[in-house]
């Protein structure tokens, strides 16, 4: 059967794995003009030629969008947040619906193509983008619907986080959903997603109940508890693996508009100081307190500061006992914890996400911080006027933890912190001596911390490092890649090879 006859007779099941209408519905055309033969790279990175014929057929098929180089468009779709990332794709495909993603994984399987999937575009290492392959843009993909009774939210693939976070909070419910509201649900969720909320309601992959994936040959699989367990469980903590997902079901849970939560913020010569306490609290606080240790100095030479972020969002009357212990710390230079809009304190640090400079992190898991990670953090930070330099904890625990760590692919459920180092700079300087003096400073904190986020991995991390992470869990992961994605078609993400 014709690959367009097949998406045709298939666009009405598919239709029904998503939210609702796509609100780019009627907003995006196809490109009609004859493209001519274009260059492209398989996923092992041979050259190919894809014809200007199969190229129109793709177009005919699609609802949403093909873009070439070319194209009015392509521009800024090739883009990611990292603005050091400067790859090309040899074509991007915009869906807005299920059947879209169908056809573009259709085209790419036939040519072997390598297969970029983006959401939100934060991945720091450019693996939301590819050069000379195809890239399936997701930003047409999004919709959220909310069914308060059920306490359910269907969220197309392509969604933000900051999305879901309003449409759920229209009726008083919300679920884990990260920390930036412009990061997307996809990248976050099957990674992991930790949020301000994930110490009371877990991860953002634990609260999801079901799921419908596009996998590598060209099925729509919907996946739960009681259906295709093994991609369910797969998808959670797996990332891309295994292929796209169109469409999530997530739990929510009740919580009123208001939270208290904000950032106090100290001199950088308290860093000491508030880092102990840090390190203390964080295993004491109650699963209602999510609180963030925060130290960095911004490029220019500007006095450094060491900041607390919280979020405390359990019962009424709770936060000052929750809050009172960071009094022990005396007067900071600024205090901004105040009771206020959840959404609000969802895009509080929307601005000041390091991503959006050129950028390179570091990052692993902590079960505590130790006096010896205290000594090793504070003596090897040297900012640099030429960058912003930043060190910070997620706080993790809780009903995180409470997880086995077999239950989902995500097995990381002993950490207490996700510790990150970040350096940043003006795009189009010389990155090397930033990038370079990270790299030595996290070879002095690595021995302290245990496994890495894939979600924030950087992209030089090796194979076997990528899957000793995966931990107990590898085995199986390499058994359902197989079944799913025997080719890897979807190897741009922590990789798990069709084959240990």
């Amino acid at each position: 059967m014709k690959r367009r006859t097949f998406v045709r007779s298939t666009m009405a099941a598919v239709a029904a794995s998503l939210p609702g209408r796509s609100s780019f519905d009627g907003l995006y055309r196809v490109v009609t003009q004859a493209p001519g033969d274009v260059d492209a790279v398989t996923g092992d990175g041979r050259k190919v030629t894809l014809k200007d014929a199969a190229i129109q057929e793709l177009m005919k098929s699609l609802r949403g969008r093909l873009l070439l180089a070319k194209n009015e468009g392509y521009e800024q779709a090739r883009q990611v947040l990292n603005p050091v990332i400067d790859k090309h794709p040899a074509l991007i495909v915009q869906p807005t619906n299920a059947a879209d993603v169908q056809s573009a994984v259709a085209f790419a399987r036939a040519s072997s193509l390598l297969v970029a999937v983006k959401c939100g575009g934060h991945s720091l290492s450019g693996q939301s983008t590819c050069d000379g392959g195809m890239l399936i843009d997701l930003s047409g993909l999004r919709g959220v619907r909310v069914d308060p009774a059920a306490r359910k939210a269907w969220v197309a693939g392509g969604t933000l986080l900051g999305q879901v976070d309003r449409e759920t909070q229209a009726h008083g419910l919300v679920t884990t959903m990260g920390t930036v509201s412009d990061t997307g649900v996809g990248g976050l969720t099957t990674g992991g997603g930790f949020g301000r909320v994930a110490r009371r309601f877990g991860l953002a992959l634990d609260n999801v109940t079901a799921v419908d994936v596009l996998t590598a040959d060209g099925k729509v699989r919907h996946a739960s508890k009681d259906w295709n367990e093994d991609l369910f469980w797969g998808v959670r903590g797996g990332g891309s693996n295994f292929g796209v997902v169109t469409s999530f079901e997530f739990q929510l849970h009740p919580l009123t508009g208001q939270v208290i939560g904000g950032d106090v913020v100290f001199p950088l010569a308290k860093a000491r100081e508030v880092l102990s306490f840090y390190a203390e609290y964080s295993l004491e606080a109650p699963e209602e307190l999510y609180l963030d240790y925060i130290m960095m100095r911004a490029p220019g030479g500007a006095d450094g500061v060491v900041m607390l972020s919280a979020c405390y969002s359990g019962p009424e009357g709770g936060a000052d006992r929750a809050l009172e212990p960071l009094r022990r710390l005396g007067t900071p230079l600024t205090n901004g914890i105040k009771a206020l809009d959840y959404v609000a304190l969802q895009r509080l640090h929307d601005d000041t996400d390091p991503r959006a400079m050129g950028t390179y992190l570091k990052g692993g898991f902590t079960s505590k911080i130790t006096a010896d990670l205290v000594k090793t953090i504070l003596e090897g930070f040297e900012p640099h006027p030429a960058r912003m330099t930043e060190l910070f904890f997620q706080h993790c625990g809780g009903a995180i933890g409470r997880v086995a760590p077999e239950a989902t692919a995500f097995a990381h459920r002993y950490a207490q912190h996700n510790m990150m180092a970040a350096v940043a700079w003006k795009a189009g300087t010389d990155s090397v001596q930033h990038v370079r003096w990270l790299k030595q400073y996290w070879a002095a904190l690595e021995r302290l911390t245990g496994c890495i986020y894939a979600n924030g991995a950087p992209g030089d991390v090796g194979a076997a490092k990528v899957n000793a992470n995966y931990r107990e869990n590898y085995p199986r992961l390499v058994s359902i890649k197989r079944q799913y994605d025997p080719s890897n078609l979807f190897r741009l993400n922590a990789n798990v090879k069709p084959t240990a």
